[in-house]
């Protein structure tokens, strides 16, 4: 592989890393995430790059060494390129009818050596720059991780890319048409009950669309979110947070939520709006449902009653060693107290915190916003 190619194929693997996990690629991928990761590119694409290779791959870019040189086939860089232009879904037998040029991997590459030809005209200011970008950069990322063990009080007022990636917030699986709607309301930052679920199930990858997610580095804490004017009013409609101990959803999580309900085994029952608390222990596991507290019943209350209650609501989750105790409250009002709703033994060592909208894996429900109107994250000692 020539040079220029090696480039392309760096900043191609760095690319689809970023599509798929939601951040860049920092450190060599573990045997689950390239598992993940080859899974989501065959999801996809239709087209398969085993684990073991994303795996050697990453190793090769992240360590920067000449010692064991990749040289990925052409066929392996066009499915890498596909992945990343979101290119039509088809398999072996259809590229080799009617794509064994391999077009994408040789528009990818086009672009990039145009860029870098772009890049190669401004080489004085560059080597001006690029030192004091160096520099800056690291020390934003210092800063970044010592940010992350601090009190992050968070108001919405700017949900800019920018006012959020400044507060350590990033977005996975992003669905650009609502996530550009999360601005619509005044001081809130607005997600969408979209399609999709961290709850497994034997047809469909775990993912949530979205998901807005910040990296912690506390054993101990207490997380808080308030909500404005979220009513769930059909299956399964929900929002609140989520721990998480890899972005991936292989590791385990907990995930705490207003929901709707109108499943009873059968039983006839009203509707119910409730709070939810799940775990998992990691892929392969069935999740938990260790709380589920019923708030209102629809249809036994008038729903300008139900409303007026849920004007505002808020979960707080408290952490001390593997003691999980859990909180809410709906009100009309601010300040209303927070009641106890369950404090539960878990052994989990989450990495991430994420705000989440979603209606389970259904096409039925409509897709319905969630405005987060305060966030906060206080890191407590464990002593």
């Amino acid at each position: 592989m020539s040079s220029l190619d090696a480039s392309a194929f760096i900043a191609l693997f760095r690319e689809a890393c970023q599509k798929c996990f939601g951040h860049p690629l920092n450190s060599m991928l573990s045997e689950t995430e390239s598992k993940f990761f080859s899974e989501r590119i065959f999801d996809q694409t239709g087209l398969v790059i085993g684990p073991k290779s994303i795996k050697n791959y990453s190793s090769f870019i992240v360590s920067n060494s000449d010692d064991k040189p990749e040289n990925p086939s052409v066929a392996t860089l066009d499915t890498f390129a596909r992945y990343v232009l979101d290119a039509p879904y088809t398999d072996e037998i259809q590229r080799k009818n009617k794509e064994s040029h391999y077009p994408y991997w040789f528009q990818y590459k086009e672009h990039h050596h145009r860029s870098l030809k772009k890049s190669k005209k401004k080489i004085p200011l560059s080597a001006i720059l690029v030192p004091s970008a160096i520099v800056i950069v690291a020390l934003f990322f210092i800063f970044q991780r010592k940010e992350q063990t601090k009190e992050l009080t968070e108001d919405f007022h700017s949900v800019s890319e920018d006012s959020l990636l400044s507060h350590g917030w990033f977005v996975q699986s992003e669905q650009k048409e609502y996530w550009n709607r999360r601005g619509e309301k005044s001081g809130h930052l607005t997600l969408f009950t979209l399609k999709g679920d961290n709850w497994p199930d034997s047809i469909t990858i775990p993912g949530i669309r979205n998901l807005l997610l910040r990296k912690i580095n506390s054993d101990c804490f207490t997380i808080e979110v308030r909500l404005s004017d979220f009513i769930p009013r059909q299956n399964w409609q929900q929002a609140g947070l989520l721990l998480l101990e890899d972005t991936n959803f292989f590791g385990k999580s907990m995930r705490v939520s207003f929901a709707y309900n109108s499943f009873f085994g059968g039983y006839s029952q009203s509707p119910e709006i409730i709070i939810q608390a799940i775990t998992s222990q990691g892929k392969g596991n069935k999740p938990e449902e260790f709380f589920h507290k019923s708030l209102f019943t629809l249809g036994s209350q008038p729903d300008s009653l139900i409303i007026n209650n849920l004007r505002k609501s808020a979960l707080r989750i408290e952490k001390h060693g593997n003691k999980f105790r859990l909180l809410y409250t709906t009100s009309p009002v601010e300040n209303f107290a927070f009641k106890e709703a369950i404090t539960q033994e878990f052994i989990m060592n989450p990495k991430y915190i994420g705000l989440l909208a979603l209606k389970g894996q259904v096409d039925s429900s409509q897709v319905i916003p969630a405005s987060f109107e305060f966030f906060s994250f206080r890191p407590e000692d464990c002593k």
